[in-house]
């Protein structure tokens, strides 16, 4: 049976010596060299527990404690179906005589260690007199029972197990001091002496560092929970050592992909990589490994260990239906790595050969007469029969031996083997774990004996060779090609604006422009409600004025007029005048255009319903706390834009620069462009004038005595909103806007 996979490739035949007495436990001997019965075996018997009675017919009472579940390989409704072809099989090879009376009860153990506790005790309770346990598999649960065991029964219950793979369940166990006293173990796979197998290979190659690298709670359906993670536990238990240097790369708990796994844990320090879960997983490891190149030049040896190969070849389990195309990579890994398998049915077996074991062991207990029948009123003690399947030889199933040490343990053979050129399992070695030896070794390194450090990488960063050069003249090129990308980016947008602003976008042919005659009168004609035919908009001084009104190409639009003065623009103007053209914001006064060929003027949008001073001056205007809100969040949008925008601020922001458009959206207006609004007609420089003053209100106070004075204000204020209720009427409200230079 082939317990241990180790999946290589090799050339010439070469033979290897190792060296056992590296381990941590030495061989436990078999048939011929245990010890003695223990003398305190027999002295709790219980008077009342009779195996047979008065008449000589005998009962033995059998526990099958077992997960229902048939997600697990050994369940209860299989091992019913086991136990009973084992009992017929065990008469008919009379090892048992038809006087004795097999009496089994089934108890679901959930695959927990509560449950197993509670059935246990009822197990207990239907018959005190219990003379053998089969099962349980989970590996919690045989803890739980294996401590019970040798207080059950009549002094004491042997307990048959298939599974108990942890090395807490193959350290000594023939004295009552023993914690696992009783337990037997009828399997062949355990995990101390797959540990022994690789501690000796490490031993013999050198390696000091390695990674283990498992999904926590996989292959449970043969040992239960955290079933890899107790293999780990128990290989580490092995190796550990002031010299040996391991990561414990649990992958579910660290959160990473295998890729992920590989370049952060595995890296280039560790070449030995020891992996466990499920075939679907080992498979998809290997083909990331694969891709990643740590198959190709023998830095990397990977050890898989597997209680049971699910794959749909079983003997092929790089092959995958659903996934062809990755059947060649996963061949490519499996060719490199190593894997333990063991099927699903040799836990089967286990459990029928285990039952075999106890009625040949029962056998040699029981006191017969002359003619073979069992004597009457016989009182058997549970741990006699367990001792008689110590250091013995069984018929087992298959018809082969059954080797037990004298530790309780079924020894076995663990093949080492690769996969051939056919894609098929080839055995390459073979480890016994009765003398606990190597005894064949026909292993042949592709490149070399393997050492647990890469000598290169899988990225080849620790060797400058040829291809490290190649891969960094083509990291070079890329850097340079990237760089000129970016370089031709941006010459690209250079000259894309500098044929932008020579297009000159916003320039009005004056001509174009049709007039019509403004109406000089009041914002409002009314205080019931505001009027929707307001021709003009107040512009900044100290009186109310409004701006001409034309049509240009089919749009209304306000038309302010500068000095007749020529105008010689700079780049950086054309530029502002550009931006300008570009800005888009339902709460800033769209910019048309200007004409800067005598008569000088700008355009821009028309907005009927005056300005924000306009609406608050007028006391005949009612305005609820809605509409204010709803006039401020306006304001503070078009702001918001406008601070973000190349332009940056404002500089003039007052409440007679908002204007309102005949929807009543708030839009700022007289921002930008200060070197063409210096040659307004406004008397904007006139310090006789009252509009003057006025708008040094207005003004930032740092900004007062600055000199020269930014036109264009600065940003390191925001605009403040202040309210202020009417002195004349407390429960009306008006909203000034105090705006600085910004």
């Amino acid at each position: 049976m082939i317990l241990f996979l180790f999946i290589i490739l090799f050339r010439n035949t070469q033979s290897t010596e190792f060296n056992n007495s590296v381990l941590l436990v030495p061989p436990w001997g078999a048939e011929g060299t245990c010890p003695p019965l223990p003398s305190t075996c027999g002295q709790n018997t219980k008077p009342s527990c009779f195996i047979c009675d008065a008449s000589g017919n005998c009962t033995v009472h059998v526990a099958i404690v077992l997960p229902s579940s048939d997600f697990y390989l050994v369940n209860s409704q299989k091992a019913e179906e086991i136990v009973k072809k084992a009992v017929n099989a065990s008469r008919s090879l009379q090892f048992i005589s038809d006087d004795i009376y097999i009496d089994y009860k089934v108890y679901d153990d959930g695959c927990t260690q509560d449950d197993t506790s509670g059935r246990i005790i009822q197990a207990t309770t239907d018959n005190p007199c219990l003379n053998v346990i089969l099962g349980p598999v989970c590996e919690y649960c045989v803890a739980t029972a294996g401590r019970l065991a040798k207080y059950l029964g009549n002094d004491g219950t042997p307990l048959i197990t298939p599974a108990a793979f942890s090395q807490d369940f193959t350290s000594r166990k023939t004295e009552p001091k023993d914690e696992m006293y009783l337990l037997i173990n009828s399997g062949m796979v355990d995990f101390r002496s797959f540990s022994e197998f690789l501690h000796l290979m490490m031993d013999r190659f050198g390696w000091k560092k390695l990674v283990l690298m498992y999904e926590k709670d996989q292959q449970e359906e043969t040992g239960g929970d955290q079933t890899c993670y107790l293999f780990m536990k128990s290989l580490a238990f092995e190796i550990k050592g002031p010299n040996i240097d391991y990561v414990d790369g649990d992958v579910n708990y660290l959160g990473m992909n295998y890729r992920d796994f590989f370049i952060n844990k595995v890296g280039v320090t560790y070449g030995i990589i020891l992996t466990c879960a499920n075939q679907q997983n080992i498979r998809e490891i290997i083909i990331e490994a694969a891709k990643m190149n740590m198959m190709d030049r023998g830095e990397y040896t990977f050890f898989n260990f597997e209680l049971y190969n699910n794959a749909t070849i079983p003997s092929r389990p790089w092959y995958s239906e659903d996934d062809k195309e990755n059947n060649e990579l996963a061949l490519k890994g499996y060719q490199s790595r190593n894997s333990q398998n063991a099927g699903g049915s040799i836990y089967l077996d286990s459990l029928y050969d285990g039952l075999l074991m106890y009625a040949q062991a029962l056998n040699r207990s029981l006191r017969q007469d002359s003619l073979g029948n069992p004597l009457p009123n016989q009182s058997l003690p549970g741990c006699q029969v367990a001792y008689e399947m110590m250091g013995r030889t069984f018929l087992g199933k298959s018809g082969e031996d059954i080797v037990m040490n004298c530790n309780g343990q079924r020894t076995a053979k663990y093949a080492l083997v690769h996969i051939n050129s056919t894609g098929e399992y080839e055995i390459i070695g073979t480890y016994s774990t009765l003398n606990k030896t190597v005894d064949y070794w026909n292993v042949q390194w592709p490149f070399g004996e393997p050492s647990d450090t890469p000598q290169c990488g899988y990225d080849m960063s620790k060797c400058p060779t040829y291809d490290k050069v190649k891969i960094l003249l083509i990291c070079l090129i890329f850097v340079i090609f990237l760089g000129m990308t970016v370089v031709a980016i941006i010459l690209y947008r250079q000259i894309k604006l500098r044929s932008e602003i020579e297009a000159k976008a916003w320039k009005v042919n004056y001509n174009d422009i049709l007039f019509l005659p403004a109406k000089a009168r009041s914002s409002f004609q009314s205080t019931a409600s505001i009027r929707t035919d307001i021709d003009g908009f107040s512009i900044a001084g100290d009186k109310q004025l409004y701006a001409t009104i034309g049509f240009y190409k089919s749009i209304r639009v306000a038309v302010k007029f500068l000095q007749d003065v020529k105008i010689d623009l700079s780049r950086d103007e054309l530029y502002e005048l550009k931006i300008m053209k570009d800005l888009s914001n339902d709460n800033l006064v769209k910019f048309y255009g200007a004409c800067l060929d005598i008569p000088n003027c700008l355009l821009t949008e028309y907005c009927p319903k005056g300005s924000l001073q306009d609406i608050l001056e007028n006391e005949q205007v009612k305005l609820d706390w809605a509409f204010r809100m709803s006039l401020i969040m306006d304001l503070v949008r078009g702001m918001h834009y406008l601070h973000r925008s190349p332009i940056k601020s404002h500089g003039a922001l007052k409440s007679s620069n908002c204007l309102v458009d005949s929807r009543f959206v708030l839009k700022i207006a007289d921002f930008g462009l200060n070197f063409l609004r210096i040659h307004s007609n406004e008397d904007n420089g006139n310090v006789e004038t009252h509009s003057y003053w006025e708008r040094q209100l207005w003004t930032a106070p740092e900004l007062l005595n600055a000199d020269p004075f930014p036109l264009g204000g600065t940003q390191k204020r925001r605009h403040l909103l202040l309210w202020y209720y009417n002195a004349r009427d407390h429960h009306e409200a008006g909203c000034i806007f105090y705006g600085t230079r910004l």
